[in-house]
């Protein structure tokens, strides 16, 4: 993005471009009113900023205007999006995204945020907002991000309340779990042995890493799920679940934040006695919606005190994920129950009953703006008026019962970004769980490296504990039964430091066992198959490089398909000609394989048909959980009664299954042309690109992409990939799906793309003598005449 003259506040001398290496980096300078002292940033051949000051407040001040010149827009997407003003842009159609984050509420939140930010937080986020504004006033119509043009507005400036809602949409892509209440109630209608299997999340491939699994009385829940009697399943209310999921699906795909089942990354650490140079290692690759841009930056930090570089959110200052001069950390999601569904009783005085009586509800109107015609900026009013209760906001309607939702998000103590700011100078494992004793955001598996060899695991965030039970069910709200008498002491969260295995994987499985005594702590969890396959690529390896590390991240073997196309080989449950194509597969998700085309489809189609015979059991939770292990061993509790014998079960979904694809115009009907790729096509998603006219410029398609849900990589929803080696910085890889710009046409607009599919080493370096000799533009940031 070219920047213009503007004589209110930045004297702008801005002339190269970024170019080849050369003998000598090309120079500029800016004069920036709001600086102290002169900051130096260098970038890169992929315009990662290296950005170095000589305080914290210019430092986080250049960190803002350097990414508001690639993702100006990208930020403005995600604040209107959790302010629920995206009406105001794109009509109509998203009105009903913007009323459901308007009921949450978090515009309000994000301010009560702000007043109760500690001094550390505060000035990365203030500094930041000027940095932000700096860059915002050198623009002109002509020279805005494109975006703005083609919607015809100018942004408003950016605030510290801004990067807090930011944070808000990562709590509802990662946490949002309410959904699951209801449907236990609907599961509790199966018969025992079927409920007891389905609830039942321990299978024989998990990776457990604290406590043991003992036998638990299965009953129990179930006995519990009957005595919530006050509302009652039907398909209305199954519907309406389903459609407020399929709006905060359009919503969060959007801005690159929406994760299935919320399993989303993976990551590990192995200790020096497990690799080639007797060093330690980090990985970690979170996993989300593919989107343009993507949901991650790369950046470069440094100021006294403080060198650290990674990615971050665009629209939050400091390094997220990532490493400083002494230790690394990683995340991936845990999946704990921070939702509870309150049904509260109101009566015609808008009044609804506690424990101590009627008592008044809390009333709020929200104003939305929205365009009535998407080609004029123009904008009307609606109305619409939210209810909130002791225990939350009135956010659903269930069969006329109205439903409060109690979130650890909707407390404006839980700041999600005070523990990554203090991350980023922590200096061991002692400063890594302080740091992480004050993270209140999404519950995450964190780990740790450090340049001495240490490796650990610290789970952190806010989890609830009730009064009763442990949150699996709607609460009455007119008991104090589901009432929040605290959260679970970080002390008693689980955490490994240098286990004797030497290595620690996370992949959102179940990572407690049933020994622990929080069971809300593993409610939404994935199946155990990333995990289990990176911990045997990891265990089967004595002496592990990180070149072995970005296989790793890049194997694409599907353990549960692979074994579910054995059973239909060696059962000869399919006809020839389904035989033969499935004979061949090597069990792995290549955009080239056909047979993975036909073998994920039969397998869908075993899931799919027992769900739709089985009170609403999730087809994908079967292919997880159940169907890998019951097959093999002839179970018949989950086979259709239409079927003998699971043989012929299987025989019919491989005939319709292949009958299915080869009527699919983009597959044709010759199986030899299939290929994964284009079945499973890599699409990331801009809002535009769907625009008339304009929309093409904003499309990026890939059908070359390898990878599953169930494989270490997971194709298009890799949002990064991290492998860093303490022992030398210098040799850190780092690499995003896209590129740093967000303006389509740019050179950086797609230039990781390659490098991110393949593994070819993407070198992040760190010390100044390695980052002065990646410069291939050299700006220097004077602050103007006081």
């Amino acid at each position: 993005m070219k920047l213009r003259f503007c004589s209110a506040s930045i004297l702008l001398v801005l002339v190269g471009a970024f170019g080849p290496a050369s003998a000598k980096v090309p120079a500029d300078s800016i004069v920036i009113k709001g600086l102290e002292n002169e900051v130096t940033v260098r970038r890169d051949q992929r315009s990662i900023p290296y950005i170095e000051a000589q305080s914290l407040e210019d430092l986080y001040f250049a960190q803002g205007f350097e990414t508001a010149r690639d993702r100006l827009w990208q930020m403005d997407l995600l604040r209107r999006v959790a302010r629920g003003r995206l009406a105001e842009l794109f009509g109509q159609a998203v009105l009903a995204e913007d009323r459901r984050w308007r009921t949450f509420g978090f515009s309000r939140i994000a301010d009560e945020s702000v007043r109760q930010l500690t001094p550390r937080l505060k000035l990365a986020l203030d500094n930041y907002a000027l940095g932000v504004n700096a860059y915002i006033s050198t623009l002109d119509e002509k020279s805005l991000p494109v975006e703005f043009q083609v919607l015809r507005y100018t942004p408003e400036p950016w605030t510290a309340a801004d990067t807090i809602v930011v944070g808000k949409i990562l709590a509802d892509a990662l946490s949002s779990t309410w959904w699951q209440d209801i449907n236990r109630l609907n599961l509790a209608k199966l018969p025992k042995a079927k409920y007891d299997s389905i609830t039942d999340i321990s299978t024989p491939g998990d990776v457990v890493l604290f406590g043991k699994d003992v036998d638990t009385k299965k009953g129990e829940a179930r006995a519990e799920a009957f005595a919530v009697d006050s509302l009652q399943i039907n398909e209305r209310v199954l519907r309406s679940i389903v459609s407020a999921r399929a709006v905060r699906k359009r919503s969060l795909a959007r801005t690159g934040l929406y994760s299935d089942h919320l399993a989303a990354s993976n990551n590990w650490v192995i200790s020096g006695q497990r690799t080639i140079d007797g060093k330690a290692i980090l990985a970690n690759d979170p996993h989300l919606s593919p989107s343009a841009p993507g949901i991650w930056y790369l950046t470069h930090l440094s100021a006294p005190g403080m060198q650290a570089a990674g990615v971050t959110f665009p629209g939050v200052p400091g390094i997220v994920l990532g490493h400083n001069e002494k230790i690394a950390w990683g995340a991936t999601n845990v999946g704990p129950d921070v939702q509870d569904i309150v049904l509260e009783k109101f009566n015609d005085k808008n009044e609804y009953l506690t424990p101590d009586g009627w008592k008044k509800a809390e009333i709020r109107q929200e104003v939305i703006r929205y365009r009535p015609s998407l080609i004029s900026p123009k904008t009307v009013e609606e109305e619409i008026e939210v209810v909130s209760t002791r225990n939350g906001v009135i956010f659903r309607e269930f069969d006329g019962r109205k439903a409060a939702l109690k979130w650890t998000a909707l407390n404006p103590s839980n700041q999600e970004f005070e523990a990554f700011i203090s991350l980023n100078s922590a200096n061991d494992w002692a400063e890594f769980r302080e740091a992480l004793s004050r993270y209140g955001g999404a519950t995450q598996n964190f780990v740790y490296a450090d340049t001495k060899g240490n490796i650990g695991w610290q789970v952190a965030g806010s989890i609830p504990i009730r009064r009763k039970g442990d949150g699996a069910f709607p609460y009455e709200g007119k008991t104090r039964d589901g009432d929040w008498t605290g959260t679970i002491p970080f002390e008693e969260l689980p955490r490994l430091y240098n286990p004797p295995s030497g290595f620690i994987v996370t992949a959102n499985q179940r990572i407690a066992g049933t020994s622990y005594k929080y069971k809300q702590l593993t409610r939404q969890i994935a199946g155990p198959w990333r995990a289990r396959r990176i911990y045997e690529l990891i265990a089967a390896n004595k002496k592990i490089s990180t070149d072995d590390v970005s296989d790793i991240q890049h194997d694409v073997f599907n353990i549960p398909l692979s074994g579910f196309v054995r059973e239909i080989v060696k059962r000869k449950a399919a006809p020839e000609e389904i035989l033969e194509i499935l004979k061949s597969w090597n069990g792995r998700m290549e955009a080239d394989s056909a047979a993975a085309v036909l073998a994920n489809a039969i397998s869908v189609c075993v899931g799919n048909e027992i769900a739709e015979n089985n009170n609403s059991v999730s087809g994908w939770h079967l292919r997880q959980f159940v169907l890998p292990f019951d097959i093999p061993r002839n179970e018949r509790l989950w086979l259709p009664e239409k079927y003998r014998i699971w043989d012929e079960f299987l025989n019919s979904c491989s005939v319709r299954s292949l009958e299915s694809l080869k009527s699919n115009e983009s597959l044709g009907a010759d199986p030899g042309g299939w290929s994964w790729g284009i079945r499973n096509k890599a699409t990331f998603n801009h809002p535009l690109a769907a625009a008339p006219l304009i929309g093409e410029r904003f499309k990026v398609e890939f059908e070359n992409v390898n990878g599953s849900g169930q494989t270490p990589n997971v194709g298009a929803s890799v949002s990064m990939r991290f492998v860093a080696t303490p022992a030398d910085w210098d040799k850190t890889r780092h690499v995003i799906p896209l590129g740093q710009s967000g303006e389509p046409g740019s050179a950086h607009w797609q230039d990781q793309f390659e490098n991110w599919r393949t593994g070819k080493p993407a070198i992040f370096p760190f010390s100044s003598v390695a980052t002065k000799a990646s410069s291939r533009s050299l700006l220097k940031m004077k602050p103007a005449l006081k």
